[in-house]
């Protein structure tokens, strides 16, 4: 029996349309979008038989089993708690929520419940990080001294909420990797901000800062990892960087987007140390019919590609991943990668480090709720 989804908020949404309609065991069978001529384009042009503009309505749909939110980020913590409410699965694209207090909640109801929930977070289901993940599973990296993850975006002249928004309020493309290469929970954290935005973007959420940068404390580790982020004033290409340091092996993310992986190897002379890889595609994880969504969007070549899409370089490939892996965890009951526990302790992360950058560094422990992972 295939798992009937809705999705719900359709710029970044529409990427994964044509993905779930491929699937082997999916249906996507509505869609949601508040403009009912945005929601009657995208809805004919990929023939889907139900449409909404109440988000209250498709959620009281009996047909649709899970739905995908991919709203703006203030909206991700308060419809995935209705979802939950409403007996719905839920994927959500990142963040998880915008205070702990929603995490907590959504971890409550999922354990409460039995319902699923799964973060779509990109960057660990991205070809760079699925090829450094594989060199750890297999001991070749031996073992992890420290982790290092970047996300810098330049959100100058973007809509709505994102003017000044706090840089770790959005640090998932940075945290995912650095807590998922060994499935590690973030004890606590520590964030100073650097630089300073112009006075008319602090205005709106009070935050001053041009960069944060956090130290992350893990669970049952002597490794620390060290992220951080900027949103504005910084001159920066679009990059989610991830960068392990091993016993054996290191790798580190192109600094430059297109370039190559550097995999350094010890015990070798040192100008042979450094080698330039090229990052092999990881579709043979994924049903046939979904695995060449790996290599492009889902838009034509004539049609404009939503900016996260372009400035994220494809996410790596990710897309026809999160997919698959929120599918087959509702077909299996196999929790998929980040779950509630998980995504909560991803999100907190960057929430509490903001709250930590604003007390002078403070060191903030992450909510037990968020420790232990997923079963």
């Amino acid at each position: 029996m295939s798992i009937r989804i809705g999705i719900v908020g359709l710029g970044f949404g529409a990427e994964f349309i044509p993905i779930y309609q491929a699937h082997p065991s999916a249906e996507l069978v509505a869609v949601c979008q508040r403009s009912q001529a945005s929601l009657d384009e995208c809805a004919n042009r990929y023939s889907i038989p139900k449409r909404y503009t109440s988000y209250d309505e498709m959620l009281a749909d009996p047909d649709i089993d899970a739905v995908h939110i991919n709203t703006p980020i203030p909206m991700h913590g308060q419809q995935s708690i209705q979802a939950l409410k409403a007996g719905k699965h839920v994927a959500c694209t990142v963040p998880m929520a915008t205070t702990v207090e929603e995490c907590e909640e959504i971890v409550r109801l999922c354990e409460s419940s039995g319902l699923k929930y799964m973060m779509m977070e990109t960057v660990v289901y991205s070809r760079e990080y699925l090829f450094m993940k594989e060199l750890f599973d297999k001991g070749e990296l031996g073992d992890i001294q420290f982790l290092k993850a970047s996300h810098q975006q330049d959100m100058e002249g973007w809509p709505d909420y994102w003017p000044g928004l706090p840089p770790m309020h959005y640090a998932t493309h940075c945290v995912g990797p650095i807590l998922g290469i060994d499935q590690k929970d973030a004890l606590s954290v520590s964030c100073l901000g650097s630089g300073r935005i112009r006075p008319e973007l602090q205005k709106h959420y009070g935050s001053p800062y041009a960069i944060e940068s956090c130290h992350i404390k893990l669970a049952d580790s002597d490794v620390v990892g060290h992220v951080y982020r900027s949103l504005f004033d910084t001159a920066r290409q679009y990059r989610e960087g991830f960068e392990v340091y091993g016993s054996k092996k290191s790798v580190e993310w192109p600094l430059i987007e297109g370039e190559e992986l550097v995999v350094h190897t010890a015990g070798k002379p040192e100008d042979e140390i450094p080698e330039r890889v090229a990052c092999p595609d990881y579709a043979h994880l994924l049903p046939d019919a979904i695995a060449p969504f790996t290599q492009a969007g889902v838009y034509n070549k004539d049609e404009e590609e939503h900016l996260s899409f372009i400035q994220g370089g494809g996410h790596g490939g990710s897309h026809p991943h999160l997919a698959h892996q929120f599918v087959n965890m509702l077909e299996t009951g196999t929790q998929a990668y980040p779950g509630p526990r998980a995504s909560a302790n991803i999100t907190c992360v960057g929430v509490l480090a903001h709250e930590s950058a604003m007390n002078n560094g403070v060191e903030m422990a992450l909510p037990e709720f968020s420790l232990g992972g997923d079963k």
